[in-house]
């Protein structure tokens, strides 16, 4: 993992450096002494791990993280133990250090990072819906556009504020609302038949009272959405 390190202290940005060198899996691309510094770096680079100190002179570390647009993955390092329950209302945030810092304590730090790192190839974080063309679906990941194959799709699930999209290749969780996703779906082939779930209707494998199986998924029915449901299948 690409990372840098953002204190107003020079022995402190030291330290974790040397700490850095002692992991394989880390490369130390750069270090600021302010944050005003490092969110100028971040809008031209992209990096995957920050080291951040929270008390910076006029500008402190949750200030840094508010400024940043979809930061990367936070590891805090700071003498004060005040900020952990505040700390952890950020996603971005995967640990807090209290200095001094000590390799075993920091080697764990690293390790949640990189687990933080497979858990978002399992399920790609994604922003937003961006827009629909034909029979693709755009996503915004990380200032990428990412084109989804819509009949791919065979389900849509809400948790939250995010959605969950399945494909037959991978799954998509998506920060944005079952609506806005339902008004860019044509509506030949997908369906809401609950307030949590959308269906492709050509995946259905089977419906059993109440419920609908697709994949290995078994999706419930609501009453409401039953009839429109059975009056868009192609029945014998």
């Amino acid at each position: 993992m690409n990372c840098i390190i953002i204190d107003d202290e020079t022995t402190a940005r030291i330290v974790i450096n040397q700490l850095c060198s002692n992991s394989a899996g880390l490369t130390v691309i750069d270090e600021f002494s302010n944050a005003i510094q490092a969110i100028k770096y971040l809008n031209q680079n992209e990096v995957d791990l920050i080291f951040l100190d929270i008390h910076m002179p006029d500008f402190t570390g949750f200030d840094f993280i508010q400024s940043v647009k979809n930061p990367p993955k936070i590891i805090l390092t700071t003498s004060d133990t005040n900020f952990a329950i505040q700390a952890f209302e950020y996603d971005c945030i995967v640990d807090y250090l209290v200095k001094p810092i000590l390799l075993p304590r920091f080697e764990k730090a690293i390790q949640k990072a990189e687990n933080a790192s497979l858990r978002m190839n399992d399920s790609l974080s994604v922003d937003k819906v961006e827009t629909t063309s034909g029979n693709d679906l755009y996503v915004n990941i990380d200032r990428r556009l990412i084109k989804i194959d819509m009949p791919s799709i065979y389900l849509i699930e809400a948790k939250g504020d995010y959605i969950n999209v399945k494909t037959e290749d991978k799954n998509y969780t998506v920060h944005s609302t079952l609506k806005k996703i339902e008004e860019k779906l044509p509506d030949y082939l997908f369906l809401k038949i609950h307030r949590s779930y959308i269906i492709n209707i050509k995946k259905i494998i089977d419906i059993e009272d109440n419920s609908v199986l697709i994949k290995k998924d078994v999706i419930p029915v609501s009453r409401s959405k039953r009839p429109e449901l059975m009056k868009r299948l192609n029945l014998l």
